[in-house]
């Protein structure tokens, strides 16, 4: 075999795991994104898929690493040499004799281990507070081209079946998927939660439901969903590191009332209507047919399938919303910051932790 021949056929290899797969004409008067290339869904963007959770792997450790550890071991550092001078000072030069010495000297190990453990969770989520507001931005750049409403969202099951995908649209589904997938990677490698159960089981359902309406080009609704569950989750990480920074606890209890109220509009309501449309809208508007030649894939069973997953999401939700409540409940009436009924087994006092959705 030519060199050229070798080169040509690891070319078309690789193609896929660095584009999008499956190009083709733009629809004659399309409804959405009327001067972007359109694409057909295609086993291949799994490829792609493989790649994005690359990067994203790639892109977490740099930043965690490179920009979050450093940064929040030197604010930590600082201001706990501010307190201990300042600690000092108000002894007058009673302690050591000077009112110095103790200011000056190493960390305990108590203070280590306590800091280590702030750096560790405040550069953890950091990657969390650099995603979703970007993911969030583009998703609502996607809604508004797509003719779907939140309130009433009938329009995400007209001219079903959705065969082609402008770019746009094929790009957030996918990066999407492998932002989730990712997710599970990272759900098992670091110290497992109380809630690992939820959280695995709401991040497979997710993946699933995800794939699902991909394959059975029932992509809208997906759109939909998932820019309302990334609106809250931007705020859940920045309150984190807020608190993980030792801030007063007036910044990540406001930071955490936003994301309560966000959450609470965004997965209780907003998301209800959603489900509400998908029993209701979907077998008014979409017959049940299955024929793959003509992208009709949806049966009276797939239909229930995806009614169920998206109960059990809510379900899963309404669990989490109860553990809001109290920690909401705790800072109102004792006063406390908002702090983690799920925390990690170490026994560490955390914000609560990740429902990333």
């Amino acid at each position: 075999m030519s060199s050229h021949r070798l080169s040509q056929l690891l070319q078309d290899y690789l193609h896929p795991f660095f584009s999008l797969a499956s190009p083709t004409d733009t629809p004659k008067n399309p409804d959405s994104f009327p001067d972007s290339q359109y694409y057909h869904t295609d086993p291949k963007d799994l490829c792609l898929v493989i790649t994005i959770i690359a990067v994203f792997a790639v892109l977490r450790d740099v930043l965690r690493l490179g920009l979050f550890e450093p940064f929040a071991r030197w604010k930590l550092s600082r201001d706990l040499k501010s307190r201990r001078k300042a600690q000092a000072g108000n002894l007058n030069g009673s302690a050591n004799g000077n009112g110095h010495s103790h200011s000056k000297g190493a960390f305990t190990k108590a203070e280590r281990r306590k800091m280590h453990h702030s750096v560790f969770r405040f550069a953890e989520q950091g990657w969390s507070v650099v995603y979703y507001p970007l993911q969030w931005g583009y998703g609502l750049y996607v809604h508004a081209n797509l003719p779907t409403k939140l309130l009433d969202p009938v329009d995400v099951w007209i001219d079903y079946p959705h065969v082609v995908l402008p770019g746009p649209v094929k790009i957030y589904y996918l990066t999407q998927l492998a932002f989730y997938l990712h997710q599970i990677l990272i759900l098992n490698a670091e110290a497992r939660r109380k809630d690992h159960v939820q959280m695995m089981t709401h991040h497979i359902i997710t993946v699933f439901l995800l794939w699902g309406s991909y394959y059975y080009n029932v992509t809208r609704i997906g759109c939909l969903v998932t820019v309302l569950m990334d609106t809250c989750d931007i705020f859940l990480p920045l309150a984190k590191m807020l608190r993980y920074l030792n801030l007063p606890k007036i910044f990540p209890d406001l930071t955490f009332g936003v994301f309560m109220v966000s959450w609470f509009i965004t997965r209780h309501v907003l998301f209800v209507i959603a489900i509400k449309s998908t029993i209701f809208d979907l077998p008014r508007n979409i017959p049940y047919i299955w024929d793959p030649e003509r992208g009709l894939y949806l049966t009276k069973g797939s239909h229930t399938m995806f009614i169920l997953c998206m109960l059990a999401l809510e379900i899963i939700q309404m669990i989490w919303f109860a553990l809001i409540i109290r920690i909401a409940w705790r800072v109102i009436m004792a006063g406390e910051s908002a702090s983690d009924d799920r925390s990690d087994e170490e026994g560490e006092n955390d914000v609560i932790d990740d429902k990333d959705d």
